[in-house]
């Protein structure tokens, strides 16, 4: 395959990528529009509480609009194909960051449920072990530097800073 080809599939790629962000952003800003509607007003405010939240997201949602229309009519047709199959070998080639990602999502989702201690803890040793060597001393060290950010900085922060880490239902 010649250079101008693959210059050609990349930026066509990359189009397309920008038109999905385009539609995740619409989608998030169509619905903070939506939330900036519940915030209660005071007597004290002439437009409401969430006058100015709404005409963000309204003329945010209205240029995201635009630039789906403009991404659209620059993408060729047959284009969409190709990229679901790059988008597979995207995938495979970044598998180990999209996989700490998803860790981090789950790290954060779990914080409030289980705790700082115990949810650091297990985060840590995931991200550590996926890392790190698989030698006896790399994964004695991910132990201890895991028990280390855990319980330690939990420790520090209570007694110390006298500031609490969530503790779990």
């Amino acid at each position: 395959m010649s250079d101008d080809r693959k210059q050609m599939l990349t930026q066509e790629s990359g189009e397309i990528a920008r038109l999905l962000s385009y539609v995740a952003l619409l989608a998030i800003s169509v619905s903070m529009f939506l939330e900036a509607r519940t915030i209660p007003t005071s007597r004290f405010e002439a437009l409401g509480a969430g006058a100015f939240p709404m005409l963000v997201h309204g003329l945010l949602s209205l240029l995201l609009i635009s630039a789906i229309v403009g991404a659209i009519r620059r993408i060729p047709a047959d284009a969409y194909a190709r990229f679901a199959s790059q988008f597979v070998l995207w995938v495979q080639a970044r598998r180990l960051v999209l996989f700490l990602f998803l860790c981090l999502i789950v790290y954060v989702a779990a914080m409030p449920v289980v705790g700082y201690p115990i949810t650091t803890l297990v985060f840590l040793l995931v991200l550590l072990l996926t890392l790190s060597p698989r030698t006896k001393t790399a994964v004695a060290l991910s132990v201890v530097l895991a028990l280390v950010f855990s319980y330690g900085l939990n420790w520090l922060f209570a007694e110390v800073f006298n500031v609490f880490l969530p503790r779990g239902r």
